[in-house]
């Protein structure tokens, strides 16, 4: 069984790998990691001065965010870039682990931009990921379980 910061190790090493298979817990542990990271993001921006009153007034045209949360701000946009590819390669494998193509990814995004019915498909593929991937070797490769 693999743990979270082996998870985390993982899903930054194997940034651009779409092949092979990734089992359930080194997906829910990134996104356990993920969820994290954009709490103390969160608490921080508020910390520094982003709160929402903050953020009207940006919205607003009435003043600009505090250098601190504008900082923050950036920071978390560097961080959703830095985990785009990794995010979309660890699903591609997810998916291989349930012995389907990743290219499924795709068809649940371009769904997922639908409104209404992207929250089915977001809920679909949250069960989904929810399933153990095929045991012993499948046309993606070896069971990340060992099974």
């Amino acid at each position: 069984m693999i743990g979270f910061v082996d998870a985390v190790k993982m899903f930054f090493r194997r940034y651009t790998d779409f092949q092979g298979r990734s089992a359930r817990a080194e997906y829910w542990w990134v996104v356990l990691f993920q969820l994290l990271a954009y709490i103390i993001f969160g608490t921080l921006f508020i910390i520094l001065g982003g709160g929402f009153e903050a953020i009207d007034g940006a919205i607003d045209g009435g003043g600009a965010l505090p250098a601190g949360a504008s900082i923050i701000g950036g920071i978390v946009l560097l961080f959703m870039l830095a985990v785009l590819i990794p995010n979309i390669a660890l699903a591609v494998r997810r998916f291989h682990d349930l012995n389907q193509t990743g290219w499924l990814y795709l068809v649940f995004v371009i769904v997922g931009i639908i409104p209404l019915i992207g929250i089915l498909a977001s809920l679909g593929m949250i069960i989904w990921f929810c399933i153990r991937g095929t045991v012993g070797p499948n046309k993606y490769g070896e069971d990340p379980l060992g099974g």
